[in-house]
């Protein structure tokens, strides 16, 4: 029997003092008064730094292995896993699959808002078992802490053999997880709308979930993005850049590397420092796992 939900119970739902005369305030004073809940938001996610790095480090552990991450939700949580999904390629030259989204509702929800898929655990069942294998990682995006959607999807992940956590802004959330970040980000300036401030708090744990396995993985080196994928005018001048940053080529020259590196970042920083052919540079990557080390060994 599925158990009762006290939803007027739920911190994201109940009302805060401060914002109660919300239609009265001025401009000014509701642009302080968001400023100071979303400084709290940030505060919440300081205090839930060693459950993020617990995060992190299964997530890299599990990519190093082979498998892949996950990021279900519904609503505002599932969007902010697909923007998450969708950035990963792009700045860190992964497949699409290595990091993916399963939004409830499917990819209609992401435009158009389809409330009721949150509840629709069959689907949650469904889409993760023609997606997830044991070696994956399950995160569930669920601000509210009951959507059920997200539960499922759990579930069902831990029954096939994958780690899951639970990313949330309820501290009492009983969905099951091997790993909880539990944000007490507290109620909402516009009651129960938890894509402000507990949306805010969630895409800053994201941020740190996918740059932190992402630097384990050697896909950065110091702060530059070498393994940026340059897909557009802007990206591709960000990779002359950090090429020329990194072997004090002309442009020219970091330019004549990266065509042949097939616009591979450290393929031509490891070309050029190590006068390695793009064979070479390819397979010493493969065997250190990153630029440093491969510029190191």
């Amino acid at each position: 029997m599925p158990r009762t939900i006290h939803y007027d119970r739920l911190p994201t739902e109940q009302r805060l003092p401060s914002s109660r005369r919300l239609d009265q305030l001025s401009i000014d004073q509701l642009l302080r008064l968001m400023h100071r809940e979303d400084t709290r938001a940030v505060e919440a996610v300081g205090r839930q730094q060693t459950q993020i790095a617990r995060a992190i480090r299964v997530t890299a552990s599990a990519l190093r292995a082979g498998g892949r991450l996950f990021l279900v939700g519904a609503g505002t949580s599932g969007r902010l896993g697909v923007i998450e999904a969708a950035e990963c390629p792009p700045s860190f030259h992964t497949p699409p699959s290595l990091v993916q989204a399963v939004m409830a509702g499917g990819q209609a929800a992401v435009f158009r808002s389809r409330e009721g898929a949150e509840d629709d655990r069959g689907a949650a069942r469904r889409a993760i078992a023609r997606r997830v294998r044991c070696g994956d990682v399950v995160i569930g995006i669920a601000a509210s802490g009951i959507t059920l959607f997200v539960e499922a999807a759990l579930r069902a992940a831990a029954a096939r053999g994958a780690a899951t956590v639970l990313l949330t802004c309820a501290p009492g959330a009983r969905i099951r997880a091997d790993v909880r970040i539990a944000l007490p980000t507290g109620p909402e300036v516009l009651t129960g709308s938890t894509r402000l401030k507990a949306g805010t708090a969630t895409k800053l744990v994201l941020n740190m979930l996918t740059l932190g396995a992402m630097v384990q993985l050697g896909k950065t080196y110091g702060n530059l993005m070498v393994d940026v994928r340059p897909t557009s005018r802007k990206l591709r001048a960000r990779a002359v850049r950090i090429v020329r940053e990194l072997t004090g080529a002309s442009e020219p020259a970091a330019r004549r590397l990266l065509a042949a590196a097939r616009g591979r970042v450290k393929v031509a920083v490891l070309m050029a420092k190590r006068n390695l052919t793009y064979r070479q540079a390819l397979q010493r990557l493969a065997t250190v796992g990153s630029l440093r080390r491969a510029l190191d060994t």
